[in-house]
This record gives structure tokens, C-alpha cells and sequence, in this order.
């Protein structure tokens, strides 16, 4: 993937030499396995931190990813390293570093720099950069060249404004997820004021799913899931939501025409977005999380005739990611894991394909030694 951002304080025009290797899993091309694969990893900087990694989840993004999927938009560089879900121990830190000591636990998440002085970076938007944030794999390495490594490996140098503090209250694995699929969630419902008393749907029960309808209820919403399987109708009861509506029913839909305040859509894969627009009320939102290969056409009296809002969010600021994390702490809320090892990870991949998780993969990187 190319980017343009400029260099931060911390970064150097010249690549560095690597400090040393790392064990990891790596696809070499789009139709290979992951296997394992020593990857380069810096020497700390002043303001950085190295982390032992002790879970990673497994995120639909990685298998797009190292499967090329997105190649029109982010094309990727073999090998390819995937994770951005991260949870560890800080084993060494810079001279600089202050908010981190050796024996913390942390969390990394889908970015590992900005450049810091664009006014979104400035407003704690580093997700919207406008010089590209610097992912955490897949992305140029302004520091030791190259691309970026994410977290299928045993450890990470990142810097200090981009590590997260877990808090104690959470099971590790189970917050892994929340550095991707928990912001993802928690974000655009905190940014449309999701709020006690409103009706609010989720599209889709997956690992997006899932978080939505956690946060969507710890905020006193009235929640109603959508989806295509009548069998997810108990798991969504356990999770707290109080309607399920079959989306491939028209007349279960209609029942709820022009009725909610808010959709969260976390489905990735092409589906009619007018018949969910249609659920709006006066004012209301519409918001995509999900993100479908092809395009999907909107008729515009979709949106016209109540002055609907269709929208898009993508992760959240590192701010706003720590809220995230401390909310979570203070409202009991993880992701409902299944936990593997390394070595499966390429059937772990196959099962996602098959929506065969509950709801999100998560490796115990002690696997990987």
C-alpha cells in the first residue's frame, strides 16, 4: 500500500537498519497459506514501546486483505503479515515514554502512526489523517522501510501515542477484538448520540454485530437485530436484543417502516440498502460499517422523503479508542471469543468465510513459541 504521509517527529527520511527478527505468520501471496515467517523489527526509538504480544484477534479484514480483495483501493505487499487487534505486555520502552513501564498491558489497533499535525490527527481523528495514518499492517514503514507488520507475531515496536492501556477489569482475550471491531461499533454510536429511549437496528450478527447490539443496549437503546438466519434468533436474546426481524421477510420489514432513530450496517457483503432506509424515521441515520466489494445503487427518494441520512464511519481516534476500552472495563462488555492457536489460523480463515465463528477468532500467540 502507498502512502503520502509526511514523517512525524519520531520518524526518519532514511530507513533504519531492523533491531532484530521476529517470529511471525505470513501469507506470501494471495492463494498461499499463512506459515510461519521472521519478520523485521526496530530498534526502540525515544517514544517508543515494544510489546510481547499475547493475543490477536482475527479480524474479516485480514482475510480480505491477504486474500488481495481490496486491491483496487489497498492493494497488498507479499509477504503479508496480518493482526490489528493487539493485546500484550510492554517489555521495554524509550527514554522518552511516559504513560507506559515494562509489565503493563496494552493494546495496539489498526494504526501505529499519523502525521500528527493534519487539524483531524490535531482534533484526535488520526483515523481520518489526511495524510493517510500509517496502519498497523499493509502500510509504508517510513521508520525501517518496507511495510508494516501487524500482530500474527510474537512481538511489535510502536509508538507511544499509539499504544492503548487495558484496562484490569477485562479478560485479555476477549479485549483483543475490541481494538478493531469494538471501535468500529462503538464509534459511530457514540458520534450519532445513540441514547436511552431510541430505536436503534443492527444489520447483520457477526463480529461487528455482536459488539453493535453490546454497546447499542449499554446505552439504553431499544435494539432489534436484522438478519438472514432464524437460527440467530436465541444467541441475539442472550446478547440483549429485544426484537429480531428476518430481513429477508418483506412483511416483517414493513412493520417497521420509518420507525428507527438508527441502523448500524456491519454486512460486508452486497445487500439492498434502500430496504433499510426505508426503516428511517424523519431525520434519522443510516450508517455503513460493513464494506461490500462492489458498489450498491441508492434511489434517491430513499433518502429524500424523510431527509434520511446514509453515512460511513471507520474505527476511531486513539481518544476515543481509550473510552472505548474504559467504558467496556466499567460495563463488563468483551467479545464473545473462540480462542486458537497459530496453527490454525488458515482454518480459522475458512470458517469465516463461513460465518462459522461466534463471534470472532481470537490466537493465543503463545502458539507461536
Amino acid at each position: 500500500m502507498s502512502e503520502v504521509a509526511l514523517p512525524t517527529a519520531s520518524e526518519t527520511k532514511a530507513p533504519e537498519s531492523p533491531a532484530y527478527k521476529a517470529k511471525a505468520f505470513a501469507a506470501k501471496s494471495p492463494t498461499s497459506e499463512l506459515a510461519s515467517f521472521s519478520i523485521p523489527r526496530r530498534d526502540l526509538r525515544p517514544d517508543d514501546v515494544q510489546i510481547e504480544i499475547q493475543y490477536c484477534g482475527v479480524c474479516h479484514s485480514d482475510l480480505h486483505q491477504v486474500r488481495n480483495e481490496w486491491q483496487a483501493a489497498m492493494p497488498t505487499v507479499y509477504p503479508c503479515v496480518p493482526g490489528h487487534e493487539i493485546v500484550g505486555r510492554v517489555v521495554k520502552t524509550g527514554r522518552a515514554v511516559k504513560k507506559f513501564k515494562e509489565g503493563d498491558t496494552v493494546g495496539v489497533g489498526c494504526m501505529v502512526s499519523s502525521c500528527g499535525v493534519c487539524a483531524n490527527c490535531r482534533a484526535g481523528d488520526e483515523q481520518f489523517c489526511d495524510n493517510f495514518a500509517t496502519l498497523t499492517y499493509n502500510a509504508e514503514d517510513k521508520i525501517l522501510g518496507g511495510v508494516t507488520y501487524g500482530g500474527y507475531s510474537e512481538s511489535i515496536v510502536v509508538r507511544e501515542a499509539f499504544v492503548l492501556r487495558i484496562p484490569n477489569k477485562l479478560d485479555l482475550a476477549g479485549a483483543a477484538p475490541l481494538l478493531c471491531a469494538g471501535i468500529t461499533t462503538y464509534s459511530p454510536l457514540r458520534h450519532w448520540n445513540v441514547s436511552k429511549g431510541q430505536k436503534v437496528g443492527v444489520v447483520g450478527l457477526g463480529g461487528l454485530g455482536h459488539m453493535g447490539v453490546k454497546f447499542a443496549k449499554a446505552f439504553g437503546a431499544h435494539v432489534v437485530l436484522f438478519t438472514t438466519s432464524p437460527n440467530k434468533m436465541a444467541d441475539a436474546k442472550r446478547l440483549g436484543v429485544d426484537e429480531v426481524v428476518i430481513s429477508t421477510s418483506p412483511a416483517e420489514m414493513q412493520k417497521h417502516a420509518t420507525s428507527f432513530d438508527f441502523i448500524l450496517d456491519t454486512v460486508s457483503a452486497y445487500h439492498d440498502l434502500n430496504a433499510y432506509l426505508a426503516l428511517i424515521k424523519l431525520d434519522g441515520t443510516l450508517v455503513l460499517v460493513g464494506a461490500p466489494e462492489n458498489p450498491i445503487p441508492i434511489a434517491a427518494f430513499s433518502l429524500l422523503g424523510r431527509r434520511r441520512r446514509l453515512a460511513g464511519s471507520i474505527i476511531g481516534g486513539i481518544r476515543e479508542t481509550q473510552e472505548m476500552l474504559d467504558f467496556c472495563a466499567e460495563h463488563g462488555i468483551t467479545s464473545d471469543i473462540e480462542m486458537i492457536k497459530i496453527q490454525d489460523v488458515n482454518q480459522a480463515f475458512d470458517r469465516l468465510l463461513k460465518s462459522d465463528v461466534k463471534y470472532r477468532f481470537v490466537i493465543d500467540m503463545a502458539s507461536l513459541k
